[in-house]
């Protein structure tokens, strides 16, 4: 297959990655080594160099798929994973931003992924127990050892990616690049805060959930049960598929994207990547299917009148910068 992927510089100081990126969290849980095998292979041949995990994707065993089926292709990507959400058996006061604690996950993770540097290595919720000095001073330990080539953070507010900016310079950390935010048309809330911080420190962003855990897809409809296996499938209280004003959102943009012949999965990437702070879309697969799917959906961009229109749909018209 053909490489169809553009790069983008992974905010001011970061290395190249692909526009769309692979998310892991379902190898060792819902797709086994062979399947993980064919997600990857998908994606490289179509110019995928982003892959992102983390240590407790899985239980670990996300790290072990992906560092397996990267074997001897190493050279050819960005390996991103992440530590620091606390896992079962911790309690919320456990210091996972510790420097303890930073360094012993750092192994596990070299070790599961068999490689001996992370290229971007990021903490993946904020921890309220250290500071986050702390953390970032062990991570330039670890830049200095070789071990981490790029740092970055998840789920942080606007004030708390400004803190750890600010902490980054005072310890010397000259790489902190990105942050991860769970970012779709369906959640825009990382639009009033966190993008104008995002400008202000140079940093780019990666968002996950980019199709809000598949409702984007255009695979749910107002009545009728999912699909057998999607992440939606089982019953659960709150579920988006008992919101009858979410259905209201989504007709209203398959509308938007059939009038401008575009499936809705390019709407769902393509206005994400239409945001100068987005570096590359995050999205899972389940097969080198989704993938080349997933690749494709980055070939649209919005206009300013299409954008007015997305903010009318999924704002009540009220936008963003």
């Amino acid at each position: 297959m053909d490489e169809v992927l553009g790069r983008r510089r992974l905010g001011a100081r970061g290395p190249e990655v692909s526009e769309v990126g692979v998310g892991t969290n379902n190898f060792g849980r819902r797709l086994d080594q062979t399947g993980a095998r064919r997600v990857v292979d998908a994606a490289l041949d179509l110019g995928v160099n982003l892959f992102d995990t983390a240590d407790i994707y899985g239980n670990g065993e996300s790290e072990r798929f992906l560092g397996q089926a990267l074997r001897g292709r190493r050279d050819r990507v960005v390996l991103a994973t992440k530590f620091g959400m606390r896992k079962p058996g911790l309690e919320p006061s456990d210091r996972r931003g510790s420097p303890e604690y930073v360094r012993r996950a750092l192994e596990g993770s070299l070790s599961r992924l068999q490689v001996e540097t992370i290229d971007l290595y990021q903490m993946h919720e904020p921890d309220p127990n250290t500071p986050i000095s702390d953390t970032l001073l062990t991570l330039q330990e670890a830049v200095t050892a070789g071990k981490v080539r790029w740092v970055g953070v998840s789920n942080f507010s606007a004030v708390q990616l400004r803190e750890a900016a600010a902490a980054a310079q005072a310890v010397g950390l000259q790489v902190l690049v990105s942050t991860q935010e769970d970012y779709s048309l369906l959640n825009r809330s990382v639009e009033s805060e966190v993008l104008p911080a995002l400008d202000e420190l140079g940093l780019g962003l990666l968002p996950y959930y980019p199709l809000a855990s598949g409702l984007l897809t255009g695979k749910y409809r107002r009545g009728e049960p999912p699909p057998p296996g999607a992440r939606l499938a089982s019953p659960r209280q709150g579920s988006p598929l008992e919101d009858q004003a979410t259905f209201d959102v989504l007709e209203q943009l398959e509308r938007f994207a059939a009038d401008r012949q575009v499936p809705l999965l390019g709407v769902a990437v393509g206005a994400l990547l239409g945001r100068r702070q987005v570096s590359s879309v995050i999205a899972g697969a389940m097969s080198p299917e989704q993938v080349a799917a997933n690749c494709a959906a980055a070939s649209w961009r919005p206009s300013a009148a299409d954008w007015a229109e997305l903010d009318r749909i999924t704002l009540g018209g009220s936008g963003a910068a």
